[in-house]
C-alpha cells in the first residue's frame, strides 16, 4: 500500500520539481522543462498554439450557485461590505480593521497562536513556511494531488524531502510518520489535513499528537480547503503553523491567506540566517506588534469582507459551525452511498467536500455541464487523471443541508437516477 519513503536527493530540484508535476492539472506538460539557462528558448517556441488571447469580460454571465470546492458562496452583506470608499492602509481606521480581522480570527479558532493574515493565497504559506522552518529537510506524506504539490513546492526551494507515498484516495496513517520520524531527521513535517483532490480527511490530530514527542520537527499543515469547517485547535496537537486560504471554508471572496504561528516556529525563525521576505514570521508578527497593520499594502476591500463574514463566524461559534458541516457531511455521503460509491478510504471522508466514486460509470463533464446549464449550479469533475472517475461537491460555507439538498436533486434529475 506504501512505497518505502526515500530521500530525494536532487541534482537540480527545478528540473525534478517540474519533473514530479508531469500530468497534474496546471503544470502544464506540454512545455519544456525550466533549466534556468540564459539559453532559454522565446517564449512563443515553448507556448505554441497554448499562448493564451485576450477574451474580453463582458458582465454578462449567468449566476452560478457554487458548490465547488472553493471558491463557495458568499453572503450579499458580505459583498457590499467591499464597496466602501477607499482609505489608507497607514491610517488610524486600518489599524483598527486589521486588528479586528486578526484578533477575531484568534477568538474564532480558540487559538493562543499568532495570527497572520496576508493577500496572497494560501499557496503563499506553503512557500513562507518552508522558507522559514525548513533548514534543510522535510518529510511530507503524500496521498493526492494537493500534497504532491507541496513537496514539489519544497523541492523547489532547494530543500530535501522524503515523502511517505499513497495511493489517491487513501489517508495518511499515524504509524508511518512515527517510523519516519524515528529513522529520519527533519526540520519540518508538511501535511495536507483535507486532500481536495481525493476527498480524503488526514488525522491530523493524531499525527499531531506523534509529534508531541519530536519537539524539534515543526508540524505544518495546510487546511486550505477545511479550516472554518472542520474543527481544530492547533495549540492542542503540536500543530505549529496552520493555514487556510479566505475562499473555502470561510466563505470569503478571495484573495486573503491566514496562518497560525506558534511561538516556537517564531522563535525558528528569528535564529535562521534567511527566510521568507513577504510572509515571514518577525516581519509580518513584529510589524503587527507595533503598528497593527501589515508590512506592505494589503487588499483593503477584501478585508472590509473578512471583518464582516467573520462576525457571522463568530456568532455562529466554532462548535455549531463544524455541526453544521458534519450534517451536510453526512447527507453527501449518504446520498452518494446510495447513488454511486466514496472515493476516499472508509473513516477518512472529507468534512467539506465529498468526492463522490463514478461507479455508474456516468459522462462527468457532461453532467456538470448540464447541471449548470439546466439549474444554474457549479460543482466539480474529478482531480486531474481521475476527471471521469469521480466528481466532488463543496459543502462548505454557508451551504446548509437543504441547499446541498438542491443539487443532489438536480444531480439526480440530469442523471436520470
Amino acid at each position: 500500500m506504501i512505497s518505502a519513503f526515500t530521500r530525494a536527493a536532487l541534482q537540480n530540484p527545478i528540473k525534478k520539481s517540474y519533473e514530479d508535476m508531469r500530468g497534474v492539472p496546471g503544470s502544464r506538460s506540454h512545455r519544456k522543462p525550466y533549466q534556468n539557462s540564459q539559453a532559454f528558448p522565446p517564449r512563443d517556441s515553448l507556448y505554441g498554439d497554448y499562448v493564451t488571447k485576450k477574451s474580453e469580460y463582458t458582465g454578462e454571465y449567468d449566476e452560478k450557485t457554487l458548490y465547488l470546492p472553493g471558491p463557495t458562496e458568499v453572503r450579499e452583506d458580505v459583498i457590499e461590505a467591499m464597496a466602501e470608499p477607499m482609505f489608507g492602509h497607514r491610517t488610524d481606521r486600518m489599524t483598527d480593521l486589521y486588528t479586528t480581522i486578526v484578533e477575531d480570527t484568534k477568538e474564532f479558532l480558540d487559538t493562543e497562536q499568532e495570527v497572520i493574515v496576508l493577500t496572497a493565497s494560501g499557496t503563499e504559506f506553503w512557500e513562507a513556511t518552508t522558507l522559514n522552518l525548513v533548514e534543510d529537510s522535510m518529510l511530507v506524506p503524500t496521498s493526492g494531488a494537493f500534497s504532491e504539490r507541496q513537496a514539489n513546492v519544497a523541492e523547489r526551494l532547494g530543500k530535501d524531502v522524503d515523502r511517505i507515498e499513497y495511493d489517491w484516495g487513501e489517508a495518511v496513517k499515524p504509524d508511518d510518520v512515527h517510523q519516519a520520524l524515528e529513522s529520519g531527521d527533519y526540520d519540518a513535517v508538511g501535511m495536507v489535513m483535507n486532500e481536495t483532490s481525493t476527498g480524503v480527511r488526514n488525522p491530523v490530530e493524531e499525527i499531531g499528537d506523534v509529534l508531541g514527542d519530536y519537539p524539534d520537527t515543526y508540524f505544518v499543515v495546510d487546511a486550505i480547503s477545511c479550516l472554518g469547517g472542520d474543527r481544530i485547535v492547533p495549540d492542542e496537537h503540536s500543530i505549529d503553523c496552520i493555514f487556510t486560504s479566505t475562499q473555502k471554508a470561510f466563505a470569503m471572496p478571495p484573495g486573503l491567506a491566514v496562518c497560525t504561528v506558534s511561538e516556537a516556529a517564531y522563535e525558528r525563525e528569528v535564529k535562521k540566517d534567511s527566510a521568507s521576505w513577504y510572509g515571514g514570521f518577525q516581519r509580518c508578527l513584529d510589524y503587527y506588534d507595533r503598528k497593527g497593520q501589515t508590512h506592505s499594502t494589503p487588499a483593503i476591500p477584501i478585508m472590509l469582507a473578512y471583518r464582516k463574514q467573520m462576525k457571522h463566524m463568530l456568532e455562529e461559534g466554532h462548535e455549531e459551525r463544524d455541526r453544521r458541516h458534519r450534517n451536510m457531511a453526512e447527507y453527501t455521503r449518504e446520498w452518494a452511498r446510495e447513488h454511486f460509491d466514496l472515493y476516499p478510504e472508509e473513516g477518512y471522508e472529507s468534512q467539506t467536500v465529498t468526492c463522490v466514486e463514478n461507479t455508474r460509470g456516468i459522462d462527468v463533464a457532461e453532467t456538470v455541464e448540464r447541471v449548470s446549464e439546466e439549474y444554474d449550479m457549479a460543482f466539480s469533475s474529478g482531480y486531474g487523471d481521475i476527471s471521469e472517475d469521480s466528481f466532488r461537491i463543496g459543502h462548505m460555507g454557508e451551504h446548509t443541508v437543504e441547499s446541498i439538498r438542491t443539487l443532489t436533486d438536480a444531480i439526480e434529475d440530469v442523471v436520470g437516477l
